[in-house]
């Protein structure tokens, strides 16, 4: 593609839409104009589709209402998406999802992808940034009590110190 072009097109790309791929839940809230007047309506389908790439890159989402089944092909860039949610990941191993066109009921379901299991280096990776600043934040509090599981509660009213002490011996041992 010609440099001048892809530079022109890079003006038209939008960079707030959330990363997706076929089999992810999504929903599109969509900018629709009736009369004289715009609101926004949400449609949310399972992603069995993507093509394109740049500015014509576009995507088929599917969903069943009524018991019919609906899809609409969204343009990515398209200033009448209002907003792009990913409600949940899904676990497919196609690009393209068109054989659940013929799928009815629970058959038409894609199982949800467990992003938790197998992955726990990738996943410690991405956490290690969290804990570093929750470390951060807690160096500077100090008005955490200095009790700790093996130092003595404080007394309670009516109990003997000389009871407590022989408690605490006896727990030891």
């Amino acid at each position: 593609m010609d440099p001048r072009i892809a530079e022109i097109e890079k003006e038209y790309m939008r960079k707030d839409l959330p990363s997706f791929a076929p089999g992810d839940t999504v929903r599109v809230r969509v900018r629709v104009s009736e009369g004289g007047k715009e609101r926004v309506q949400p449609f949310e389908g399972v992603c069995i589709g993507r093509r394109g790439a740049g500015v014509n890159a576009t995507f088929t989402l599917r969903r069943v209402s009524g018991g019919v089944g609906v899809e609409r092909i969204f343009p990515l860039h398209s200033p009448w998406i209002a907003g792009l949610e990913v409600v949940r990941r899904g676990d497919v191993r196609r690009a393209k999802l068109y054989y659940l066109r013929e799928r009815r009921g629970k058959r038409a379901r894609v199982r949800e992808r467990k992003w938790w299991l197998g992955r726990a280096e990738s996943v410690q990776a991405e956490m290690a940034p969290a804990e570093s600043v929750i470390e951060e934040e807690l160096e500077g509090e100090t008005d955490l009590p200095d009790e700790g599981p093996n130092e003595p509660a404080e007394l309670v009213e009516g109990e003997p110190e000389e009871d407590r002490a022989a408690t605490a011996e006896a727990a030891t041992e």
